[in-house]
């Protein structure tokens, strides 16, 4: 489905990914972990085409992302929810949630809709409240129930996490599974490497801006070298 091929990509002159390999299949969450600055951010970005890559090639569904703009990119199911989230504070959640639902079929939106308030039921519960009064987890929960709004078939998460207690952290990644279950699947960047390997398919490991190590979510876990740097074990 995703496919990164030797892309290299940056800021102006400073280059920030090196040569980076990544493949993603149909009904997998697949995670990227690393520290901060290894490139995590700017891997989501090149993907969606928010960010022109220098070097290498990016193909989404056997089709090349660049010179598709992210709209394009949107309405073929390529979704991405940023790690501050954007969203509209001084809209309600039923307002965001419709926003979401853009590119789609009214009809279209009416599923998506109550696909979400199932998912979240507190969105439901609440669609009238201003996004702008939610607690960190419900407005984390808004914006990937506003991307599922777009019916993706590739949702990618930034640091789902950012902010959230444990407890919240792991309901989180638990609606991310639950997502995986509904055919759409997960390019999840997350910097608590622990809880996203619980729930990877497969992950990549950054560092620098390169790919390092790969393999399954439990082999990961598993390795002496990630464990020492990225689980405090």
């Amino acid at each position: 489905m995703l496919t990164l091929d030797q892309v290299c990509a940056g800021y102006g002159r400073m280059r920030i990914l090196h040569e980076i390999d990544l493949h993603l299949g149909e009904g997998e969450i697949v995670a990227l972990v690393g520290a901060n600055g290894a490139g995590k951010t700017t891997t989501l970005r090149s993907i969606c085409g928010q960010l022109r890559v220098s070097s290498g090639s990016i193909t989404f569904d056997g089709k090349p992302v660049s010179g598709r703009r992210p709209d394009q990119l949107v309405r073929e199911g390529l979704v991405h929810v940023p790690e501050d989230r954007a969203l509209f504070g001084t809209l309600t959640v039923e307002e965001n949630l419709r926003m979401g639902a853009w590119t789609r079929t009214a009809e279209q939106a009416e599923a998506s809709l109550r696909e979400v308030h199932e998912l979240f039921p507190i969105l439901a519960e609440r669609g009238s409240q201003l996004a702008q009064t939610f607690s960190g987890g419900q407005q984390q929960m808004l914006a990937i129930a506003r991307a599922l709004m777009a019916g993706p078939r590739l949702l990618m998460l930034d640091e789902p996490s950012t902010g959230l207690s444990p407890k919240l952290t792991w309901t989180m990644l638990d609606a991310v599974r639950r997502i995986r279950d509904t055919g759409v699947s997960v390019l999840l960047v997350e910097q608590n490497a622990k809880q996203a390997l619980a729930i990877a398919d497969r992950a990549y490991v950054l560092e620098s801006g390169s790919t390092v190590l790969e393999g399954t979510g439990a082999e990961l876990a598993d390795d002496e070298r990630v464990r020492k740097a990225y689980l405090g074990l």
